[in-house]
């Protein structure tokens, strides 16, 4: 399993990058399935903010869903431990879903993380300004630009257009800790997406529109 660990408006000294790979390794434990793992520190600059300027955000692929956890503090080893302890009830609920499924179908062989599979190559950053406006966006990339002249900034991000069902894609955002969630509706070809409404509520918002096979 390869750990990233990359850093935005900070250093990542050698001691933390251990304490990092040390937390995230236990991820196999887990999701036996996990291929990679990308951990992201970014630190705001901003002193009005100082309480949660050390964000740390952990992504995880393999064979089952991407599961990704967040989080944010004064002190990037402390905003490490909040961050993989949500990622770790994240993988412990896809484990237990996995074997309720298996459990229900009577399933002779292994079942991966999940009842679909989302596979999503790893963020590639543009350098400067003038290659972003050159750049074609990439499935899984994200990038950033400023809305014109205002101090706004956009980031875009490009997905697969999966199909699934809405049980499976508030499945997916509850793994990746989204209050919503985009997809494709397997049974009636419709653009969706999922979103959280306050306690156990959530809705769905569908265009009057039809994808092709």
């Amino acid at each position: 399993m390869d750990i990233n660990l990359n850093a935005r408006n900070a250093e990542i000294h050698p001691r933390f990058r251990e304490y990092v790979e040390e937390k995230v390794s236990k991820v196999s434990h887990f999701y036996p399935g996990a291929t990679a793992v990308n951990v992201e520190l970014t630190h705001e600059r901003n002193p009005r903010q100082a309480d949660t300027a050390e964000k740390i955000e952990i992504t995880v692929f393999g064979k089952g869903p991407v599961i990704r956890a967040e989080a944010s503090s004064a002190d990037r080893y402390a905003a490490v431990d909040l961050a993989v302890g949500k990622l770790f009830e994240r993988l412990r609920r896809a484990r237990d879903r996995a074997k309720d499924h298996r459990r229900r179908y009577q399933a002779e062989t292994p079942v991966d993380l999940g009842a679909f599979e989302i596979t999503m190559p790893e963020d590639e950053g543009v350098e400067d300004q003038a290659a972003l406006e050159q750049h074609e966006l990439k499935v899984g990339e994200a990038v950033e630009e400023q809305l014109g002249d205002s101090p706004v900034i956009v980031r875009q991000k490009l997905h697969e257009a999966d199909r699934m069902t809405v049980d499976q894609a508030l499945y997916q955002m509850e793994l990746v800790g989204h209050p919503f969630f985009l997809f494709i509706d397997a049974d009636t070809g419709q653009p969706c997406v999922v979103y959280h409404r306050h306690g156990w509520t959530y809705g769905v918002l569908r265009l009057n529109a039809v994808v092709a096979e």
